[in-house]
């Protein structure tokens, strides 16, 4: 099948990648030119595990391809995938303006039957925006009898795991209204559930709203752990234990119950934004929602108060090793970091940062550039150098077991303070280190 991709970013390279390896003809198209640039040379312009060797086996193969030509990109595919960004306006609600000007493109150029994905997370009622922009730019071609359809494809990849997530995915949920779309969906995902049917058809406003909902549970799941470990704290009691005594549950389960400095990233914290805006603009408010976003905001500062507890709020002569940047391991995105309210907090009372990731330094430096007090070390070691205690932000696997001795040799105060429990307590004390970690005694 002839398949177009809007935008290249986490959700469209990745859609575009995974649809050629099954054999379709997929053209992405970018408006920006570097984007497309890195692409053609070879490359990719963010960091996925296994995305780049997808990516060259297919434009090899001659079945993936990208391009800044929108004309050429609406001729290319009969289905034609929305993945670009939805960013948060400043009242929360997602901006919807790159989505629509993409199906005005469409509606613009089209010259025959077009089906028309929403790809990107939106508000519930997007469909209905897109067939609206599409037709009206029919109707302005005097061509207001072209047939069209307008489908939800929610994305359901998680960064770090997108490509694994895309080819063997654990549902695949279709929005559509019409036979046709709905048989050409089924056609392009067929590859993806031989083994067992997956697909789930809703109508479109039930596709949209199940991504947002998907989303927003998983973000109180955090939320709700990150506040029991705080009292946990509080009466005595490790949230650790805690965790496997309620994740042993099989109606609770055991994902997304690990305590830590909160969550970050592209999409649930604008998630969790974009719902609790949609239930206010339909009459009920959700509390459940803002109490979720609160906690996440206050648990960014867990660290910080521990840090002020230890040494007082004058943290001047003070400097601190950071392992971790990144919202999670296995990405380069900085969005919503817990790292960055972190660092700021610490500049801001004085202290000096020495920082290390293993893949997001380069995109930490663009969005925290000119940040005094700063520094970005090479690996673990280098950040230690000189340090007075070290911060665990990211739980990267080679942070798992590192050199213990080696830490307490190079922390002047030997303190160690963990944001993801990654170690036994008992265990890294016996190195003479003082660890303080999340919702533990």
């Amino acid at each position: 099948m002839k398949v177009t991709v809007i935008g290249t970013g986490y959700v469209g390279l990745v859609t575009g990648a995974c649809l050629s390896e099954m054999g379709n003809h997929v053209m992405c198209l970018d408006v920006d030119p570097a984007k497309i640039k890195i692409l053609n040379d070879g490359g990719i312009p963010i960091h996925e595990p296994g995305l780049l060797e997808v990516v060259r086996r297919n434009v090899a193969a001659g079945r993936l391809e990208f391009t800044t030509d929108i004309e050429k990109s609406v001729a290319h595919g009969t289905l034609q995938f929305i993945a670009v960004g939805t960013p948060p306006d400043e009242d929360g609600s997602a901006d919807l303006q790159y989505v629509t000007a993409a199906a005005r493109n469409i509606g613009r150029l089209m010259t025959d039957h077009k089906v028309i994905v929403d790809k990107s997370t939106v508000p519930v009622g997007t469909g209905d925006k897109v067939r609206a922009a599409v037709a009206d730019e029919l109707a302005k071609r005097g061509l207001p009898d072209m047939e069209f359809s307008v489908c939800s494809n929610p994305e359901f990849l998680k960064e770090g795991a997108a490509v694994a997530d895309f080819m063997r995915p654990d549902r695949i949920v279709v929005g559509a209204e019409d036979e046709r779309a709905i048989l050409l969906m089924k056609a392009l995902y067929q590859p993806f559930v031989r083994n067992r049917d997956r697909m789930i058809i809703t109508d479109i406003r039930s596709a949209e709203f199940i991504k947002y909902a998907a989303n927003c549970m998983l973000a109180t799941r955090i939320s709700f752990m990150n506040e029991m470990s705080r009292l946990a704290e509080k009466v005595g009691a490790d949230i650790e234990m805690v965790r496997v005594g309620i994740g042993s549950d099989p109606r609770i389960g055991t994902q997304f119950l690990y305590p830590g400095v909160g969550y970050g990233g592209s999409c649930f914290p604008k998630d969790v934004k974009a719902l609790a805006m949609i239930a206010a603009e339909n009459g009920m408010p959700s509390k459940m929602l803002t109490a979720v976003e609160e906690v996440n905001e206050e648990q960014k500062m867990v660290l910080v108060h521990k840090i002020v507890a230890k040494y007082g709020e004058d943290l001047s002569g003070k400097t601190f090793a950071m392992w971790g940047l990144a919202f999670k391991p296995n990405t380069d995105d900085m969005r919503e970091a817990p790292s960055r309210v972190i660092i700021q907090e610490l500049l801001a009372r004085g202290a000096k940062v020495q920082a290390y990731d293993p893949v997001a330094a380069t995109e930490a430096q663009r969005v925290m550039e000119g940040w005094t007090g700063l520094s970005y070390a090479e690996g673990q070691k280098q950040a230690l150098e000189g340090a007075d205690a070290l911060l665990i932000v990211t739980e990267w696997k080679e942070f798992r077991t590192p050199d213990f001795d080696g830490i307490a040799t190079s922390l002047r105060d030997k303190i160690v303070f963990d944001g993801r429990n990654l170690y036994e307590p008992e265990l890294i004390r016996s190195f003479g280190l003082e660890y303080l970690s999340i919702g533990r005694r």
